[in-house]
């Protein structure tokens, strides 16, 4: 079947920030170009939405957006009925999001239309048994689930993995300068880099436990976090503790072009994340990648959907994030074969442009 019209269902959608709202976009920015003819739903989540009207008139789909009632149950109804009047004049729906995965299931039951579902990870991993247990019913009526990677598709329900693919978020990286390759880096002015909201998840805890081992060896250390600084405030104090926080510097939510500067300044990429009680995971990496492309080599956790967005030895190091030897011992490694980690890393971002992401769904949708 060749699907011509595409409904695409999502949780997040830009200009608000959100990972499966940056996925969302380019991968409909990317299947109208292909020729499909794409509308987006998604929620106003900005009070005022003058921004995100703005933002969705100049995007060569459309966009419909769903206004979020005070009464939540209110809210639901006006997603579902939406969806199910936008899905009766196309070929497909896609879905993206904890929500969207209800809201395409039940279109499936009502409509038999064709659905195929993305999952991220934590929508997988819901905290409560009731909800986790509706989002395994809904996946099941899915034609096709697409995961972010291995390890999300391993959190799907067993009957359900066979009839799921994996394919990676992709990522693209503007404009950023001149770069250049240096044959080694001043191991004494180590800077680390983690880019991603200060949670739990993102794991910038892990790495201030580990920075007193480090500071030993690399007395200029200096660990830059990037990000929406949500816990910001215990990460100073475990920092305080350690008494390592004149070595950490935040620079809150930045723009691309600064978050490119910084990364293009710092010797190694860290992302210790770990899934939390609530049941939030670490569904793959794009920031990873990010690094990668700019020529910085990455190091990042086990158990989590970042194994896939690094290649071991290669384009950097996957470690235990608790594990305080093996993290220094990554960062020797890189720093002693830095070059060869440095343009492996650029040559590993490669496999995840956008232009071959989109290649992979075309496949799966036609």
């Amino acid at each position: 079947m060749n699907s011509k019209k595409i409904l695409f269902i999502t949780s997040e959608f830009p200009p608000e920030p959100g990972g499966i709202g940056n996925h969302a976009f380019h991968l409909a920015s990317g299947l109208q170009q292909s020729g499909k003819e794409v509308q987006v739903m998604a929620d106003y989540r900005n009070a005022s939405a003058k921004e995100e009207q703005m933002f969705d008139s100049k995007q060569s789909f459309t966009v419909k957006r769903i206004p979020r009632k005070k009464i939540l149950l209110l809210t639901y109804a006006l997603r579902i009925l939406t969806a199910y009047r936008l899905a009766k004049k196309t070929d497909l729906v896609l879905v993206s999001g904890k929500f969207s995965l209800w809201t395409g299931a039940f279109i499936k039951v009502m409509l038999k239309i064709r659905t195929i579902a993305i999952v991220h990870g934590s929508e997988l991993k819901l905290n409560n048994s009731f909800l986790r247990n509706i989002t395994n019913v809904c996946l099941h009526k899915f034609d096709n689930i697409i995961a972010v990677s291995n390890y999300t598709k391993s959190l799907l329900p067993t009957q359900d993995q066979e009839k799921a693919r994996v394919i990676p978020n992709g990522f693209e990286i503007g404009s950023v300068g001149k770069q250049i390759l240096p044959e080694q880096v001043n191991i004494y002015g180590l800077n680390l880099i983690t880019v991603g909201n200060v949670t739990p998840r993102k794991g910038q805890h892990n790495v201030v436990n580990v920075l007193p081992a480090l500071k030993e060896r690399y007395p200029k250390l200096v660990y830059h976090i990037v990000g929406i600084p949500t816990e910001q405030d215990k990460i100073i104090k475990l920092a305080t503790q350690l008494g390592v926080q004149e070595n950490i510097i935040f620079h809150g939510k930045v723009d691309e072009a600064h978050k490119n500067c910084l990364l293009k300044e710092s010797s190694i990429f860290i992302m210790l994340s770990q899934a939390t009680a609530q049941g939030d995971v670490e569904g793959f990496g794009i920031a990873v990648l990010e690094a990668n492309a700019l020529g910085v080599p990455a190091i990042g956790a086990t158990g989590c959907g970042i194994e896939d967005a690094i290649k071991e030895g290669y384009s950097g190091k996957l470690v235990n994030a608790q594990n305080t030897n093996e993290i220094v011992n990554a960062i020797e490694d890189i720093l002693n074969n830095y070059l060869s980690y440095k343009q492996n890393a650029i040559h590993w971002s490669q496999n995840f442009t956008w232009k071959k992401v989109i290649e992979k769904y075309l496949r799966v949708i036609q």
